[in-house]
């Protein structure tokens, strides 16, 4: 007899557990996942981009601290309902264990920082050059793959990351022939470029260290994240109370960004993240142009164009050797 397939939930649960499957399962779970990351991360950028961009607050270290604290918050909520309605979710214990907070501490500086700049950034330009200005996370990955991971750089990768650079510099140029350019919001998108490939790098090596748990790494993760950022911003948020629905609304995108990302990390690599991120990127731009009905030059598309392909093709041939993950 035909079994039949699998339904999405099933296939989400399975990502989740992370139990054995079919290969056309785990291209279905993979795809999923990939999904997922890229509603909630678009979602999350023009949310930050609301609040940074189009509101009188100068509070973008505030919204990382509370963004980090609604995610230990959420984590608290969900033990709590697994430990009432056993069955309905799995979560592990929330009880603090200092050896643990120390091994992902480096993850936890990291990915402070990640959202740091990615909101400083977005305070400081548009939606639609985030992704020119973020370009640079494919080179810095290249870098720092070879100084942290010791792993060699063949001459092709090398190319795509010269053409990444140039596209970003044509971008950059673009920008300052409309009058939109903000360099203070390049500076900090080249730092989120940094962290971002710290960020995918650290999540992969600390991940033993919470036995390969997606909500624990959160947990630890955004409860050490939370100190770091309670910047001198609460007197001025404490004045706009209508700004706290939206925060609420970005703090529990911010923590499902946390989530996804691990998940999507976690169950491919973080090269094939970058990927993802990449195509994710184009879709967000073009999101953007269209929603705000702007016109933009042919050399401006053309920055985008030369930064995403690159940005493809080099962690494409990178990932050649990689398709294990797909189980092939």
């Amino acid at each position: 007899m035909a079994r039949s397939p699998p339904r999405r939930s099933g296939i989400l649960k399975m990502a989740m557990s992370g139990s054995e499957e079919t290969f056309l399962v785990r291209a279905g779970r993979i795809f999923l996942v990939v999904c997922l990351y890229w509603f909630v991360s678009i979602s999350l950028v023009f949310l930050n981009q609301q609040l940074l961009g189009g509101s009188q607050l100068d509070a973008p270290l505030f919204v990382t601290f509370f963004q980090c604290s609604v995610s230990v918050v959420l984590c608290w909520i969900l033990r709590l309902w697994s430990v009432v309605c056993p069955g309905t979710i799995d979560f592990p214990s929330v009880r603090f264990d200092p050896k643990t907070s120390r091994e992902v501490l480096p993850l936890s500086v990291v990915f402070v920082a990640m959202i740091t700049f990615n909101n400083l950034c977005l305070k400081h330009v548009g939606v639609a050059f985030y992704t020119v200005g973020r370009s640079l996370s494919t080179v810095f990955n290249v870098l720092l793959s070879y100084v942290i991971l010791r792993q060699p750089t063949s001459p092709r990768a090398q190319l795509c990351c010269g053409v990444i650079i140039g596209g970003f510099w044509l971008g950059v140029d673009q920008e300052n022939v409309s009058g939109a350019l903000s360099w203070w919001g390049v500076f900090y998108g080249v730092l989120a470029s940094v962290c971002v490939s710290l960020n995918a790098i650290y999540t992969k090596k600390v991940l033993t260290a919470v036995d390969g748990n997606i909500w624990k790494l959160s947990y630890y993760n955004n409860i050490n994240a939370c100190p770091a950022r309670l910047a001198a911003s609460l007197p001025v948020v404490a004045a706009h109370l209508h700004w706290w629905a939206t925060m609420v609304v970005g703090g529990l995108l911010g923590f499902a960004i946390g989530y996804v990302t691990g998940l999507q990390i976690k169950h491919t690599s973080p090269l094939t993240h970058n990927v993802s991120g990449t195509a994710k990127a184009c879709t967000q731009t073009l999101l953007a142009v269209l929603s705000g009905s702007a016109k933009k030059s042919s050399l401006w598309w053309s920055s985008n164009l030369l930064v995403s392909t690159e940005m493809k093709e080099r962690d494409t041939h990178v990932l050649q050797p990689d398709k294990t993950n797909l189980g092939v």
